[in-house]
């Protein structure tokens, strides 16, 4: 293990352009689904265990402000990853600086729109105007060791070991669907008026947490 560890943090990872694009779609991807699965088993239990609520505002299960966090830590930490302490302490930071501001910036300038309220919300100590909390940066700090020391090795190991062309081919048809969900319900929905991916899983009868004011 210890090995491994060396190994990985001495690495000096000289992929071309186009495979790390690759592995940056992968890594969207990967960050945002991960994301979503946190929300989606935490609400249930914050929610006296009764109810499982899709979260985030796309038709797939990905949630955006995860993947931006992943990118954040990326370059924040990557070439730290011999620390694993530093990479946690300067996640912790950097995520609820992030999260902070996106919950400030959409309230403020989109109307009082709320996508979380920490202040409503269980383990929720430490609650700065419900944006952010201590539970929750320390889970970003945690996860960041997640995404840093195994995410990351895995789509390295990918990369490394599967056929360039294939992974190419696979990274960015993944990234390019959850872009294209992304684009539809945050561009699409304001330009021509469409259908939200809430409104249409309403109506097919999925339990799904708005956002609210």
């Amino acid at each position: 293990m210890k090995k491994r560890f060396n190994d990985y943090v001495n690495r000096k990872y000289n992929y071309d352009k186009v495979t790390w694009g690759a592995i940056f779609s992968l890594i969207i991807v990967l960050s945002g689904i991960f994301g979503f699965i946190y929300e989606y088993i935490f609400y249930y239990f914050n929610s006296g265990c009764k109810t499982f609520y899709w979260r985030g505002s796309n038709f797939l299960p990905w949630i955006n402000i995860y993947a931006t966090g992943a990118m954040l830590i990326f370059i924040l930490t990557f070439k730290l990853r011999n620390k694993p302490w530093l990479v946690f302490l300067i996640s912790v930071i950097a995520t609820g600086i992030l999260e902070y501001s996106a919950g400030y910036m959409m309230y403020h300038l989109k109307g009082g729109i709320r996508c979380w309220d920490y202040n409503t919300e269980i383990l929720s100590f430490g609650s700065i105007d419900g944006f952010v909390c201590l539970r929750s940066v320390l889970f970003f700090g945690l996860s960041s060791l997640i995404l840093i020391y195994i995410m990351f090795p895995f789509v390295f190991y990918l990369a490394d070991h599967t056929p360039k062309k294939r992974f190419l081919i696979i990274s960015y048809i993944l990234g390019f669907i959850f872009l294209a969900d992304e684009i539809y319900n945050l561009v699409f929905t304001e330009i021509f008026n469409m259908p939200r991916a809430s409104s249409i899983y309403k109506k097919l009868g999925f339990k799904y947490m708005n956002y609210f004011k």
